[in-house]
């Protein structure tokens, strides 16, 4: 009997057995974020964690992994919220109201701002489009219905005496992805397009497109989770909020860098050529800030309400979650 053959085997045995429980005993964390400029902190983080130098694995430790999960639009990244399929998201405020008003105002957490800014309705200057009165017949197309673009855009006709329902209206508005929003409107198939960065760009310098409406101040992004998580991973939401705030103040303090980052991961994602040029437009557009501007956040209650995503009027008090 080979003797070290033995303890060679039973080594390999041990070796293998730690590795599976190490790898049973990791926490998965999944984010969710857009391909949009406006989630600049999980496009940077989402980047190094792809050059192996993750920001928030390093800050919530080696027994977390993260997953990220990207979506075109918020309402689809709440689903998968309440499905059980995701624990955080970076996502535009309406959606995030209009799951809080669905749970009766019990679940849905705001954590921490994200961005401001960023949002703009662009319109063919050939066609003189000045108000919204002159949007009567008119397509303009939005990310995805009930997304924040899509309520901002509801509201400003409502506002102006326009009739808009869910599905016409004086004005039609169509719900399309981001990445079809340029083709679209390059063919004049849609007159407008109310939507957020590098989009907003992409349709100045890539269609000739104009901004008519520029939302400076309007909570664009949020960093949202829901109460289930708060239960099982209350410690790691509050490491993660941490990570996130320093992230931030980071990307504030080196912008050329997070701009680079940034761009490598949306070539990661689109697999295509994104030019620094475009992100550094993107850039000013945006302010990206920790907190939550309460009182814009509200003004989305309102249109919410408006536009018939919400249909009673909430109280945002319990929405927000304070850290320990």
């Amino acid at each position: 009997m080979n003797i070290k053959k033995i303890y060679a085997g039973i080594l390999a045995a041990v070796l293998t057995l730690s590795t599976v429980l190490s790898a049973e005993d990791k926490v998965v964390l999944r984010v969710g974020h857009f391909p949009n400029i406006t989630h600049a902190q999980a496009l940077v983080a989402h980047q190094l964690s792809r050059q192996g130098k993750g920001w928030f694995e390093q800050r919530l430790g080696d027994g977390v992994e993260i997953q990220w999960n990207l979506y075109n639009a918020g309402p689809t990244a709440m689903e998968a919220l309440f499905a059980n399929s995701l624990d955080i998201t970076y996502v535009g405020p309406s959606p995030a109201l209009n799951a809080y008003s669905k749970t009766r105002q019990r679940d849905i957490k705001i954590i921490s701002g994200a961005a401001d800014g960023g949002a703009a309705l662009v319109v063919n200057p050939k066609l003189g489009l000045k108000t919204q009165k002159d949007f009567i017949g008119k397509k303009i197309a939005t990310p995805q219905m009930g997304n924040t673009q899509d309520v901002a855009c509801r509201a400003w006709l409502i506002d102006a005496g326009l009739k808009i329902t869910l599905t016409g209206g004086d004005a039609h508005i169509l719900p399309t992805a981001n990445p079809e929003q340029l083709s679209l409107f390059k063919q004049g198939l849609v007159d407008a397009v109310w939507t957020v960065e590098p989009w907003v760009s992409r349709l100045i310098d890539n269609a000739g497109g104009e901004v008519l409406y520029d939302q400076k101040e309007a909570v664009t992004t949020v960093l949202v989770t829901c109460n289930r998580v708060l239960k099982e991973h209350k410690d790691l939401v509050d490491k993660f909020i941490k990570a996130h705030e320093e992230l931030t103040d980071w990307i504030i303090a080196h912008p050329q860098e997070a701009q680079e980052l940034v761009r490598k991961e949306l070539e990661d994602t689109t697999r295509g050529k994104i030019a620094k040029e475009l992100v550094a437009s993107s850039w000013k557009r945006l302010i990206f800030t920790n907190k939550v501007n309460v009182p814009e956040l509200n003004k989305f209650v309102e249109y919410a309400y408006e536009c018939g995503f919400i249909r009673n009027k909430i109280d945002t008090k319990n929405l927000f979650y304070k850290r320990d």
